[in-house]
């Protein structure tokens, strides 16, 4: 018989139970050691662990391939953490300037304690063969990139990492698990924000770092319980909601970006397209490699020849919504030099191909000829 006293006979819940309980009682001694001594996954304080939580974790671990997977309370989270566990004075990071603006301002935390780090242009990635150094620890990346959308080689990426033996980070939160895998490339650990296409409603903040080890998974649990980056068990159920639909959702985003590309690439009021799935894009032969199920819900473009024209534009719009964030059921736009750059200095925002008059997309899960009437109908406004 089921010795669980919440469901004796074995009828389990169709969803995970929201454990909101801070402590628990010990039955014994032993129990404690064994929790203690990581023998069991058993709980004792909700900074160390939680059940909804650790029901989700496993979760994203598994969609990823992962070995196991750490929750925190936020994207940023995730990759703060993944940066003060593996890396300490004198070491050295290699990383993009197409990656999310706030990492900007975690660089310069980790320069103040010693943390050497150097920025490279997604679209120059072959740079990194170069720029390794002996002290070279970590390589971290996001593809494909925000905001336009790069794609890098993770498999090139893996072989550079090897020559110092440094780890690779892929950020995958705009391909997801559903288009890419970067453990199958040589990934060592994945990060989510998992407030994006994993929860995908607008509705709970959340990151994830998946480990392909169980010693990554260790040392990365320790950072998140001395610091307290533990998610709440709300936000964990919100989030394995997110995921019973979650490839219905990105299949269906990607086809969305797909065919607004097509009618974006062919508009006269349109410079410039970025989007993998186009044959014409400088990742597109990368990504056909590395990416499966289409090419991702994300693109982005330029829009007239002015920030100005870019605002009448967005501001015309009637069903896309005018939005930060991304992944969501909603089709999203925003300006990035006005929103998800402002981490960043003025004179950096530009410096690797994002123009005041280019647009981020999220598509959603709208009717695809309903959205593509909409942009039709805000561009002919120019």
């Amino acid at each position: 018989m089921n010795n669980d006293p919440l469901t004796p006979y074995g009828n389990k819940p169709m969803v995970t139970p929201i454990v909101s309980a801070v402590n628990y009682q010990y039955t014994s001694f032993e129990v404690l050691r064994k929790i203690t001594d990581g023998e069991i996954d058993g709980y004792t304080y909700h900074r160390d662990d939680n059940p909804t939580v650790r029901t989700v974790e496993k979760q994203i671990a598994a969609l990823e391939g992962a070995k196991d997977c750490i929750i925190c309370t936020t994207g940023m989270a995730a990759c703060t953490m993944t940066f003060l566990t593996f890396l300490k004075q004198g070491d050295h990071l290699l990383t993009f300037h197409d990656i999310y603006g706030a990492n900007y301002k975690v660089s310069l935390i980790l320069e103040k304690f010693g943390v050497e780090v150097t920025w490279l242009d997604g679209w120059n990635y072959s740079e990194v063969k170069d720029a390794i150094k002996e002290n070279t620890k970590m390589i971290f990346c996001e593809t494909p990139s925000n905001p336009l959308i790069k794609v890098i080689d993770i498999e090139f990426l893996r072989e550079q990492a090897n020559r110092v033996k440094a780890l690779l980070v892929i950020d995958n939160t705009f391909a997801t698990p559903y288009h890419q895998k970067p453990f199958h490339s040589g990934a060592d650990m994945v990060v989510h924000s998992a407030t994006k296409a994993l929860g995908g409603h607008n509705d709970l903040m959340a990151g994830a770092i998946a480990c392909s080890t169980k010693e990554y998974y260790d040392k990365l649990w320790f950072t998140r319980q001395a610091i307290g980056t533990t998610l709440d068990s709300f936000s964990a159920s919100l989030l394995e909601r997110g995921l019973k639909t979650f490839e219905i959702r990105a299949k269906k985003m990607s086809e969305n970006a797909m065919e607004i590309a097509h009618f974006l690439k062919n508009h006269p009021k349109i410079s410039n397209v970025y989007y993998p799935g186009l044959e014409t894009d400088r990742g597109h032969e990368i990504a056909v490699k590395q990416m499966k199920n289409g090419f991702g819900g994300m693109l982005a473009f330029d829009v007239g020849e002015t920030q100005g024209e870019a605002k009448i534009f967005v501001e015309n719009l009637k069903t896309i919504i005018h939005a930060v964030s991304l992944g969501c059921t909603e089709t999203l736009v925003c300006l990035p030099v006005l929103t998800t750059m402002l981490y960043m200095p003025l004179e950096r925002r530009t410096s690797f191909g994002v123009k005041p008059n280019t647009i981020r997309l999220s598509a959603g899960i709208e009717n695809t000829q309903t959205l593509i009437k909409d942009l039709e109908q805000a561009l002919g406004r120019l």
